[in-house]
């Protein structure tokens, strides 16, 4: 393991890659990066798949046979980006078992145009679970109103998850609640819940990119002083939630139970402004139980020159609140921001997932990959 990756994982940090596509698995780049240490999860999305299908010719024979027998796109859809979780499943097992279940998973989304169909999204996490059927894949559920209600369902039948697409504050409480919901009526109902497992993907870089622009308008010395800084802040003031209720009676009787923390997963923390350093949505956000899920890009600047300084975030909630707070003064309201963000993330994944269905649907009239 490299020396960087090393001290993220002594301090608590577990790193995952933010990509997946049936080149690197043919190739065999991912077993590698298992191999040495490198990650020790994967996650996707559905723009993550759309690049990955329409930009390649390994799908081309498999696209031809589901041609051959008529197989209609959004289920040739499923059956493609299934089969490539299930072998990066396999890849990972090795890890999860070792992590007695904690880590050594993959991600796969429900279909984004499910985001605020509670009854959609719980079907079809139903039929993802059954269709990949490995026990270290997380079944990806956007944290929308629909989707918490769905995601609590999940983790009452045992399926376990990735609430996704978290941004504000209230909207994590929001998804620590339903976990503990969930994890209760599973223990209820006598299943074992120390098997299931759940990450809340708590966005990051998208926020200062929100923020920021916002700020730049303002040109004074005060918002200079926030530039930058809001991002991290809020994800810090996450993390302390997350504290909160690991510490409060509720979620000690599920410990006693056997229960998996929910672990934050620090998501979008690939950097997108040149004037920051690309690896501070890393360095900046280290504590125990976390995830961060970094695009390749990120991961091979962390790897070159990240500069781990162990726990980065527990010392820091009263200055994150007074970033927030100083935001707030300069009459910036970070609640409007996150809310918008949300929707903007799911109509993202949704224009993604209707390209690739479309894309996928003049392939098999085709016979040919679109990209190829």
């Amino acid at each position: 393991m490299n020396d960087t990756l090393r001290r993220l994982n002594d301090a608590g940090t577990a790193v995952w890659l933010d990509d997946l596509s049936r080149d690197r698995l043919d190739s065999g780049e991912l077993a590698r990066q298992v191999r040495e240490g490198l990650i020790t999860g994967v996650t996707t999305n559905p723009t993550i798949f759309q690049q990955a299908i329409t930009t390649s010719s390994a799908y081309d024979s498999q696209l031809a046979g589901l041609a051959r027998l008529g197989t209609p796109p959004a289920d040739a859809l499923r059956l493609l980006t299934c089969a490539d979780v299930r072998r990066a499943a396999d890849l990972l097992r090795r890890v999860h078992d070792a992590s007695g279940g904690m880590d050594g998973m993959v991600s796969i989304e429900v279909a984004p145009g499910l985001a605020h169909d509670a009854a959609g999204t719980l079907a079809e996490a139903r039929l993802l679970h059954w269709l990949v059927d490995r026990r270290n894949v997380l079944i990806k559920i956007p944290a929308t109103d629909a989707g918490l209600s769905a995601a609590a369902d999940c983790l009452a039948e045992g399926i376990s998850v990735n609430v996704t697409l978290i941004f504000g504050l209230a909207r994590y409480r929001q998804v620590l609640e339903a976990h503990l919901d969930g994890l209760e009526r599973a223990a209820q109902a006598g299943l074992d819940v120390s098997r299931i497992a759940s990450v809340a993907s708590f966005f990051v870089s998208r926020v200062d990119a929100a923020v920021d622009a916002r700020l730049d308008k303002r040109d004074t010395a005060q918002a200079r002083a926030v530039r930058g800084r809001v991002a991290i802040a809020n994800a810090r003031l996450a993390y302390e939630l997350h504290e909160q209720v690991r510490s409060g009676p509720r979620w000690q009787a599920l410990t006693a139970l056997g229960a998996q923390p929910q672990r934050p997963l620090w998501a979008s923390t690939g950097v997108k402004d040149p004037a920051f350093d690309d690896t501070r949505y890393v360095v900046e956000l280290i504590a125990p139980d976390t995830v961060n899920t970094m695009p390749a890009a990120t991961l091979n600047a962390v790897i070159d020159h990240g500069e781990p300084r162990g726990d980065t975030v527990r010392a820091r909630y009263e200055q994150s609140r007074s970033i927030l707070d100083a935001l707030a003064a300069l009459g910036i309201d970070l609640t409007t921001i996150t809310e918008e963000l949300e929707t903007d993330g799911i109509a993202r994944f949704q224009d993604s997932w209707q390209q690739l269905t479309t894309d996928i649907r003049a392939a098999l009239a085709a016979e040919v990959i679109p990209g190829a």
